[in-house]
């Protein structure tokens, strides 16, 4: 029994590369959400992009379809039928030349030899049928038309079994009858298994007996049978795309293929029984091929077979289909097509879709819908915080007041001990302290109060936060949605990972006012309903605000336009625009509930309506609070800026003139750059 053990190129990759970065393309896939769309389409959406360094889905699709239209421009169908004209015509001018030469031959045999020849037809297989039974004078002639015959036979083998071309070239009677006896006991083992009493016995002794036909060393009568259907489909479909004279001229032609119909019988055979196994394959399609250069059968069948892989290809990178995955791809096609750089592309983004399913970035909900998991809200609140971080000047991450206390954050600085101080001591410090004085002074004590440094720490309150976020229409048809979900996942990511003790509340008001919890406002698709409830943000505001009596409250508001709508004492909500004067004065009564409950308050303005402008600033006014008119990029960095230098050294309210430092400790930020500061 042959070894039929079968080898093939590691596929796995680059066993030594690090791991996939996943940073942007979690930074893409949140952008993506936070514009609106699902996860799962965010995700689709990078992954046919790709990223910087990595090409995505469409570039390999463009790189797929580019090659489908190189084959169909450079091929005609034609290459069998013209190598068997340039056959016929070397015989016939062999055979010419012989009978010009031959001073022995009759004249009158030579005179109706020539007329035969001169009066062959036009047709190509027609003029190969009328000298059938010629006589041929020049062995040089018989030979090249021999070689027609043997031509045919070895094109239309080559097209079921890819390579019998070249095998079966200069191929004896012998090696003729063991391909016959071949497809014979072929098409039994074929017959046998659709009846369905084949055995893998019945396959191995097949393989046994004619396994050096089948190089790509099939392990069951299921690979065999895929192998040789996909060929011959493709057959088909080249047959299929002749015109009917190339159609026709092939018939005629391959009837005496190998000098014997023996032949056409087994392979028409052969393709009954593969089209009954398989008739899920495209048996009916055609191609355009408008090229130049000729293919042969064997060699036009590869191709059929290459436009059928690209076709298949095409399909797979689209994954417009239901249940589609990345895994799908089929890189050793891939691989075959474009080469391995296109399937080490492919792999990747393989592995950058298994990585975001698996590594806790995405998580399938109960409706069956992908989710950004905690886990990817942070990374990406980190990496908006990190741009924000940039876009500020002076000291970040640090509310900190005038004095030091012991009940607070370690600073990194010590200082001399002084009656009264309750901080922990800097023990390395006192006792170098200690060693030095004693290097000038042997006699004196080892440690002495004066050498004593205490840690110094930085005390921080407590904070009571609710940032107030428009999601009214305009705020979706003026380009400010994403940045405004950018600024709160970036405020919540400081507040939850350096201020843990501050209490932050996110409240969406449009028509009406809701309280969100990060993810929510992140997944919130834009609203396109009318209105700008302010009054009911600050009433879900100042609710939050008397839940933390012991907490410093402050009020963000970002919003790019005036109140238009608000709540009935039923509940209702009632709309109007302009605004009415009882929404206004309905939205200032619970703006100055904010300012008794103690809340510092921001308005963050977007937009350059003059008449929002003086509205805006006579709320600021009214509660000494500030108004801030950021460009978009910079709306999340002035954001963490007043929420960072909310507390600085218990200032409240203050104006343009007071300076940054003064009004909240922005560290210069808002002094210069691209933001400006809207007050007296």
């Amino acid at each position: 029994m042959k070894d039929r053990t079968r080898f093939k190129r590691y596929d796995g990759g680059d066993p030594l590369a690090a791991p996939v970065d996943l940073a942007e393309a979690l930074d893409a896939i949140g952008e993506d959400v936070m514009a609106g769309y699902s996860p799962e389409r965010a995700m689709r959406e990078f992954l046919r992009r790709g990223g910087r360094d990595q090409s995505g889905l469409d570039d390999l699709a463009r790189r797929v379809a580019e090659r489908r239209r190189e084959l169909t421009q450079r091929h005609n169908l034609d290459g069998t039928l013209q190598e068997v004209r340039e056959l016929l015509d070397k015989a016939v001018l062999e055979e010419r030349k012989q009978l010009a030469r031959d001073a022995m031959m009759d004249d009158g045999d030579r005179t109706l030899r020539e007329m035969q020849l001169d009066n062959l037809s036009p047709n190509t297989s027609a003029a190969v049928s009328e000298l059938s039974s010629y006589d041929w004078q020049s062995s040089e002639a018989r030979e090249a038309y021999e070689q027609i015959k043997d031509l045919l036979g070895r094109e239309l083998l080559d097209q079921r079994f890819a390579g019998m071309k070249q095998a079966l070239e200069n191929a004896t009677d012998e090696d003729r009858a063991a391909v016959n006896e071949m497809l014979g006991d072929l098409n039994d083992l074929l017959e046998k298994h659709r009846m369905g009493d084949d055995t893998q016995q019945d396959f191995d002794e097949f393989m046994d007996k004619h396994g050096d036909y089948f190089p790509e060393n099939p392990q069951n009568i299921d690979e065999l049978l895929e192998s040789l259907a996909q060929r011959s489909a493709a057959a088909q479909r080249m047959l299929n795309s002749m015109s009917p004279e190339q159609r026709q001229e092939l018939m005629e032609l391959s009837a005496g293929a190998f000098g014997s119909p023996e032949l056409m019988n087994a392979l028409g055979r052969l393709d009954d029984n593969l089209q009954s196994l398989r008739p899920d394959l495209d048996w009916g399609g055609s191609e355009q091929m408008g090229g130049e250069e000729g293919l042969g059968l064997g060699d036009g069948t590869g191709v059929f077979q290459d436009l059928a892989d690209l076709d298949q290809l095409a399909d797979q990178l689209s994954q417009g289909y239901g249940g589609a995955r990345m895994d799908d791809l089929d890189l050793d096609k891939l691989a075959r097509q474009l080469g391995d750089e296109a399937a080490v592309d492919a792999r990747t983004l393989q592995q950058l879709e298994r990585a975001l399913r698996d590594s806790g970035t995405l998580k399938r909900g109960s409706d069956g819908q992908l989710r950004l998991t905690p886990k990817a809200m942070r990374q990406l609140g980190k990496a908006l915080l990190r741009d924000v971080a940039e876009r500020m000047s002076g000291r970040q991450g640090n509310r900190e007041l005038q004095r030091a206390g012991a009940a607070g954050d370690l600073s990194g600085a010590t200082r001399q001990w002084a009656f009264g101080d309750t901080e922990p001591w800097h023990v390395p410090r006192t006792m170098l302290n200690g060693v030095l004085r004693r290097a000038g002074d042997p006699t004196g004590p080892r440690l002495s109060i004066d050498d004593v440094e205490v840690q110094e720490t930085e005390a921080r309150t407590q904070a009571c936060v609710a940032l107030l976020v428009d999601t009214s229409f305009s705020m979706a048809m003026d380009g400010r949605w994403v940045p405004m979900k950018r600024t709160a996942l970036a405020l919540h990511t400081l507040i939850k990972s350096r201020f843990r003790g501050d209490d932050l509340q996110l409240i969406a008001f449009g028509r009406h006012a809701e309280v969100m919890d990060i993810e929510q406002l992140t997944a919130l698709d834009a609203m396109w309903d009318k209105g700008t409830n302010l009054h009911h943000a600050l009433l879900l505001a100042n609710r939050h605000f008397r839940k933390h009596p012991n907490a410093q409250p402050v009020l963000l508001i970002v919003t790019d336009g005036e109140p238009t709508s608000h709540l009935e004492p039923d509940g209702e909500v009632y709309f109007s625009y302009p605004p009415h004067p009882l929404t206004v004065a309905y939205a200032v009564r619970e703006l100055d509930n904010a300012r008794r409950l103690g809340a510092q308050t921001t308005f963050f303005r977007l937009g350059e309506d003059p008449g929002l402008a003086r509205f805006i600033e006579q709320m600021a006014d009214r509660v000494e609070g500030r108004v801030i008119a950021p460009e978009l990029d910079d709306l999340g960095a002035a954001v963490v800026g007043s929420y960072l230098g909310s507390r600085r050294g218990g200032s409240r309210g203050g104006s343009a003139e007071d300076g940054p430092y003064r009004s909240g400790g922005y560290g210069g930020w808002f002094g210069g750059g691209r933001g400006f500061w809207v007050g007296d």
